[in-house]
């Protein structure tokens, strides 16, 4: 078994965005980091199409993950929505067996400056944990008169923090990518998930995510020492947040100084959307005033 290695669960829609990610990897993975690439079988040949064959990756199938649990059910995990389905297939990665720990990538991620185990990794090959309080991006949702932004999230927190019976202040572990051990996830399993009957299948929602849940099993379970460090990439969650940090003159060379990376969210950029699109011209139309007028917002 390694000792950590980076993972994608990607599929169809976003592998031109995976392509960039996969030739960040490829030019900034100091220690070539085996990086793992999880499709549906369904998707291989259009991935391997994509990226120009099986170069710089491995590939495994999102079945055989699903497989490794033998709890799992694989008629649960046809009928799940993409969304939900593609956040329960990453958080079972470490049922293969691979690696201790592994970074969770998200297909619109892009490094900016090399990297290498150090930064994942303590001497004692402890993953480090990301866990914050989200205060700065809060406080920029409230300056923006976004306070819903910090209102939902904290409470999606407080729920999934009550299914585990802590008092105190709400953590995050996101955003992505997210450094997540094999040992953690094993403890949620063995601690939570087994003796109620229930998978991960069950209890991942929309409501109850699973960045939440893992940082909440760690804090309650303990199964490695929290070494907390703050977000790994620069995240833009909304385009008002990127239009707002351009104009304060935030460039992915300067963000190198802080972050490895930068995530630019897939619903804006749609130029990265592999095949064709679904929506209407007007729809489209629509969406580019919005984001227009949310531009002209970053002025005031």
């Amino acid at each position: 078994m390694k000792d950590f290695v980076l993972y994608c669960k990607s599929y169809r829609n976003d592998f031109l965005r995976l392509k960039r990610l996969l030739s960040s990897v490829n030019q900034y993975n100091l220690e070539h980091i085996p990086f793992y690439i999880s499709t549906p079988v369904a998707d291989r040949a259009s991935l391997v199409s994509t990226l120009g064959g099986e170069v710089g990756y491995i590939w495994v199938a999102d079945e055989d993950i699903v497989a490794a649990n033998p709890r799992a059910s694989a008629e649960k995990y046809q009928s799940t929505p993409g969304g939900l389905s593609q956040a329960i297939v990453k958080s079972e990665f470490w049922r293969l067996g691979i690696s201790e720990s592994y970074l969770c990538l998200d297909s619109d991620c892009v490094f900016i400056r090399p990297f290498s185990k150090t930064d994942f990794l303590s001497s004692e090959s402890i993953p480090y944990t990301v866990l914050h309080q989200n205060k700065e991006y809060f406080q920029l949702a409230m300056n923006r008169g976004e306070a819903k932004v910090a209102q939902n999230l904290r409470a999606e927190a407080h729920r999934v923090q009550t299914l585990f019976r802590r008092d105190g202040p709400e953590f995050y572990c996101a955003p992505a990518p997210f450094i997540w051990s094999a040992k953690v996830w094993e403890s949620l399993d063995k601690e939570y998930l087994q003796p109620r009957g229930m998978t991960l299948w069950d209890l991942v929602s929309p409501e109850y995510p699973e960045t939440l849940i893992y940082g909440e099993a760690l804090l309650k379970y303990r199964a490695i020492p929290i070494i907390a460090i703050e977000p790994l990439f620069r995240v833009y969650h909304y385009d008002w947040q990127y239009f707002l940090m351009k104009r304060l003159g935030e460039t992915e060379e300067k963000l190198a100084n802080n972050y490895l990376g930068v995530l630019y969210q897939s619903n804006w950029e749609p130029h990265l959307h592999f095949g064709e699109g679904t929506k209407s011209w007007a729809s489209r139309t629509l969406k580019a005033l919005k984001r227009f007028f949310r531009y002209l917002q970053s002025y005031i």
